[in-house]
Order: C-alpha cells, then sequence, then structure tokens
C-alpha cells in the first residue's frame, strides 16, 4: 500500500485517479493479527485522563486479513503503571512473556509478531459532530492452550568455539541478526 501523505507526489488538474478507500470496519470478534509497525512515541494527557503524567507510548499498526480484504488497526500501548496490565496482556500474546512471569520486553522484536486479539467496534463523534466508527482492541488474547504461541522471542544463541592450531585466539564474531540495530 502507497503512503499518499508522504511518499507520492502532487496531482495535477489533468491527472488520472483511481486510488480509493481501503478502510474495512471488522465486524466484532476475535482475530489474528501481525504488528506491521511500531512507533516510539510520548503520551500526553488530557484534563480528563486517568493517567496524569506524561508517558512513553508504543504505537502499534496491527493488519488483519479477512475474507473482505486487509483491515488495519490502530493501538497504542502507554508504558505507564496504570496499564501494565495491558502490556502484559500484549506481550503474552505476541509469545514474548509467560503468564505468571516477569519479563523485559524486546522492543525490536514487537515489528513482525504475530497474535491474537478481540476487536470491538468504537462509536464516536467526529470534530465535525458527524458519527464515525472504527475498530479497537478490546483485549490482547492468550494463545490456544497446548499450541505455540504465533510468535515466540528466543534470545540468540551465543556459540563459543576454537579453531585448531591458532596461537593467538580471537573472539568470534557476532552477527547481527536484527538489522536496524547495531550492537
Amino acid at each position: 500500500m502507497v503512503d499518499n501523505y508522504n511518499n507520492a507526489g502532487a496531482l495535477g488538474w489533468d491527472d488520472e485517479i483511481s486510488q480509493e478507500s481501503s478502510f474495512v470496519l471488522l465486524p466484532e470478534g476475535e482475530y489474528d493479527f501481525v504488528v506491521e509497525k511500531m512507533e516510539r512515541g510520548q503520551y500526553q494527557p488530557s484534563p480528563n485522563s486517568k493517567i496524569n503524567v506524561a508517558s512513553p507510548q508504543a504505537e502499534l499498526t496491527l493488519k488483519i486479513q479477512t475474507p473482505e480484504g486487509e483491515a488495519t488497526v490502530f493501538e497504542r500501548l502507554i508504558l505507564h503503571t496504570a496499564t501494565e496490565w495491558k502490556l502484559s496482556e500484549f506481550f503474552i500474546s505476541i509469545g514474548q512473556k509467560k503468564k505468571g512471569e516477569p519479563t523485559r520486553p524486546n522492543w525490536g522484536q514487537v515489528p513482525g509478531s504475530r497474535g491474537r486479539a478481540k476487536i470491538e467496534i468504537n462509536k464516536y463523534t467526529d470534530k465535525n459532530k458527524n458519527p464515525r466508527e472504527n475498530n479497537r482492541v478490546e483485549s490482547f488474547l492468550e494463545p490456544v492452550a497446548g499450541q505455540q504461541p504465533p510468535q515466540t522471542y528466543q534470545a540468540p544463541q551465543q556459540t563459543n568455539y576454537q579453531q585448531p592450531n591458532q596461537t593467538q585466539q580471537t573472539p568470534p564474531q557476532q552477527t547481527n541478526t536484527n538489522p536496524g540495530f547495531a550492537f
């Protein structure tokens, strides 16, 4: 899908147009998702917010395949103790956390992760007072008992080896399996 707001150019008055809205409103239910993108952001509380301090937030773009087409659901995870339960729910869903055990999330592994979520229809009024609907995550779901989670995070294994007949040992070179992060 082309990001027409950031990557494409201006259209001329006589240019042909063909692209139409690809918005798909999902019926409420449980769906498999893939995290297409994650951006780090900052949550700014509103006067009515239960969270009253600025906090980091992860802005997720979830892709869901359906017979009607591909749907996009946006979700944000606020890094605050008041929403720690939702962070746990998400990381359990994508297989990075085991229920009942603490974990330190690996945010670099979030894009491309797979999980399952209960999706609801959110009804709201836009700034022009028009009624609108979109989808949002009601809850992230645990992998089904007895099945592997859709994607399980595993720490990279380090192998120590020695080459024969060398007088000076050099440490083995580590390969970076996560392009975009240099270690």
